[in-house]
């Protein structure tokens, strides 16, 4: 079985030293209310110790719908595993937007954090990036987070499936693999739409060990089945792409199988369990249940709470339910116990809805 090697990028002595250093208790009090963060970032915004922050240093677009971002992150940003998203914050028009991306970069390059965005035709976020992106420009980061990540003891043969912006996780994986000098081989099969979105394709068909498929789904090449799949068997499979492509994975392969996908499921709010009434009780403020997710609804009611992802994988939208019971959509699962946290992005009323907003 194959072993990680151990990759280390320690700090110099004396900078960790001195990020401690700005980073206590102690000094936030004598600086006062605000904290050190606010000061620091005076002289530079991204000169913070407990804020992580990253600058843009490099911007382009590997396709016409995408646009790809290298970021230079401070020491507050704690770094992530190959196959786990980060929240992106950025101002625009003076309001700050939060979106999840999952880096392309390898884990072991922590100088640097590589997001490959894919643009919405109704995406703020994306359509703001791919117009005017820069160097120079200042990001916030989150914690990284999710479960899509390779096992520690790498396995002997991987299976690596993307569709889509789906890729750039899988990207990840397989940098992250190269780095640790994995000398398997990896058998890599990518979808899109047409062979103009094909992202890193030069890259990975140039990685050692890495047998590539690149397929055009509207270009004649098909979708995947079992008989693409037939000749992996036996090996760790780790697939990433929207919901079909997931389920005609799960429905042809039955060995060691990782899933992620980063498109929201579709909901439509009818018939008698949904009607009554959202109550916002921080507000004050109430609105007849509606179409959409409580987010969408709490949205068109005016208010603006914080969200992240909209597909239930960042938790950015969690919100205090007082009464009333909800839906995961997801699951069907009804959740109806007083004074318990849900994901707004994810869930609709199944009857009157008190919320601590």
């Amino acid at each position: 079985m194959y072993t990680m090697s151990a990759i280390t990028h320690p700090l110099p002595n004396r900078r960790a030293r001195s990020s401690k250093l700005l980073g206590s208790r102690f000094v936030d009090l004598l600086v006062g209310p605000h904290g050190i963060d606010r000061y620091l970032e005076l002289v530079r915004p991204t000169m913070t110790v407990r804020d992580a922050r990253a600058e843009v240093v490099a911007v382009r677009r590997q396709t016409p719908r995408s646009v790809t971002l290298t970021l230079r992150p401070n020491t507050a940003f704690k770094g992530f595993r190959a196959g786990q998203f980060v929240r992106v914050g950025l101002e625009i028009d003076g309001v700050r937007r939060t979106r999840t991306y999952s880096p392309a970069s390898s884990q072991h390059a922590t100088d640097e954090l590589e997001l490959t965005i894919t643009v919405h035709p109704d995406g703020l976020v994306s359509r703001h990036l791919q117009a005017g992106a820069a160097p120079n420009a200042v990001v916030h980061l989150g914690d990284a987070a999710g479960d899509f990540v390779l096992p520690s003891e790498r396995p002997d043969r991987l299976l690596l499936i993307s569709g889509g912006s789906g890729i750039t996780p899988v990207m990840s994986m397989l940098r992250t693999l190269r780095d640790e000098g994995y000398d398997n081989e990896i058998a890599f099969l990518h979808y899109a739409r047409t062979a103009a979105d094909w992202l890193y394709r030069a890259e990975v068909e140039a990685m050692p060990r890495v047998r590539a498929t690149f397929v055009a789904t509207r270009e004649g090449g098909g979708h995947i089945d079992a008989s693409a799949l037939a000749e992996h068997e036996g090996a760790h499979a780790a697939v990433c792409g929207p919901p079909a492509l997931l389920d005609a994975v799960r429905a042809g392969w039955d060995g060691p199988l990782l899933t992620e996908t980063f498109t929201a499921p579709s909901v439509t709010v009818t018939g008698a369990a949904a009607q009554g009434t959202v109550r916002f009780l921080r507000t004050g403020r109430e609105a007849p249940i509606s179409e959409g997710t409580l987010l969408e609804q709490i949205e068109a009611a005016g208010l603006s709470p914080e969200f992240g992802c909209r597909m239930g994988i960042c938790h950015t939208c969690t919100c205090r339910k007082i009464a009333g019971a909800v839906r995961d959509i997801r699951t069907g699962e009804v959740f109806d116990e007083e004074d318990e946290d849900i994901q707004l992005c994810v869930s609709v009323p199944a009857g009157d809805v008190a919320l601590e907003i």
